[in-house]
């Protein structure tokens, strides 16, 4: 019997440390399946809603591959191609979509619309991203540190989060650690950390485990020691200029360089960022941000260290789609065999 069937996935706290554990272990499974063209779909016949308000590369992709190398159909709902909350009540639209799919992922600003949809859907509803959590990108990100450290249990393993806290990567990373029992630390200004009543949850929890919370707007004291160093970008498309501007001034000495690795005394340490970055200026934003605001190499890292680790970072980036496979099959599935 699979505790996982029918259950939603909308933050990792909906999760046990052994629901989560076992979900990367059948991950393994699947990328190694994959890897090797022994690919068993388990999920023929079932039909996947995805549900996009805001634009996505890596999470729709994985959803869509996901969903196909298993058997499964999707149907991609873009932004405005769906009548949800303008024309048509969240709860209408999840009464139908829940009438026609076994599945709805879910990626959009507000929280409370993919809470809505779980509520009336009855059909299990995945969190591609809200404004509030972002847990599919932390289940890559715990099978990247396994497969780094496959000797290593998660309560022995140092992270240092650099950057912007105060967002759904912070909330879900605090999630994640009282979760597995992570020494994590949110290097960032005060105005960046965290939300407070979450974080304190998730301080005062962990103490009944060996893993620690901490928050620090100490660059040296953050960084000691770690075996990761992780960061986002600092702005996102849609955010008014004038928000740029002040984030970017708060965060500037937050720089992921060559510099923040020293000051870790591990010259094994690696580096994770979840994507985009802006380490260059191949793009339009980079090129206009990295100029407006006088960075010569870089924003929230520079381009000499994403080149370093860029082979982490991308297998970080592949491992959405193993782990997003495996939260699907755990929650389409009431038994599942290979």
């Amino acid at each position: 019997m699979n505790n996982l069937y029918q259950r939603d996935f909308l933050r990792l706290l909906d999760f046990t440390y052994l629901e989560l554990k076992n979900i990367i272990i059948l991950a393994q499974k699947l990328k190694k399946n994959k890897k090797n063209k022994k690919e068993i779909a388990l999920l023929k016949k079932k039909n996947i809603a995805l549900i996009f308000e805001k634009e996505s590369t890596r999470t729709r992709c994985a959803f869509e591959v996901a969903a196909f190398d298993q058997g499964a159909n999707v149907t991609y709902l873009g932004p405005g191609s769906t009548h949800l909350g303008t024309k048509e009540s969240i709860e209408d639209t999840a009464k139908i979509l829940g009438r026609l799919y076994d599945g709805i992922q879910y990626r959009g600003h507000n929280h409370s619309t993919i809470e809505i949809l779980a509520k009336h859907s009855k059909v299990p509803v995945w969190n591609g991203l809200t404004e509030k959590f972002h847990p599919t990108q932390l289940l890559a990100d715990l099978l990247t540190i396994k497969e780094i450290f496959p000797e290593k249990k998660f309560h022995q393993i140092k992270c240092a989060y650099v950057g912007d806290a105060h967002n759904n990567m912070g909330n879900s990373l605090l999630e994640a650690a009282l979760l597995v029992g992570l020494d994590l630390r949110l290097v960032a200004p005060k105005e960046c950390w965290p939300e407070k009543d979450l974080f304190h949850f998730c301080q005062e929890q962990i103490k009944q485990k060996k893993g620690s919370i901490t928050c620090t707007e100490n660059i040296h004291k953050g960084v000691k020691n770690v075996d990761f160093i992780y960061t986002d970008v600092w702005v996102s498309m849609g955010e008014p200029q004038e928000a740029w501007e002040k984030r970017i001034k708060l965060l500037r000495s937050y720089q992921v360089n060559s510099s923040m690795l020293e000051m870790t005394h591990n010259p094994k340490v690696k580096v994770l960022h979840c994507l985009p970055a802006l380490h260059d200026q191949k793009t339009y934003m980079g090129k206009s941000i990295l100029k407006k605001y006088n960075f010569k190499n870089g924003m929230e890292i520079t381009d000499d260290i994403f080149q370093k680790y860029q082979e982490v970072i991308f297998e970080q980036a592949e491992n959405r789609l193993h782990t997003i496979k495996a939260i699907l099959i755990s929650s389409l599935l009431n038994k599942i065999t290979f």
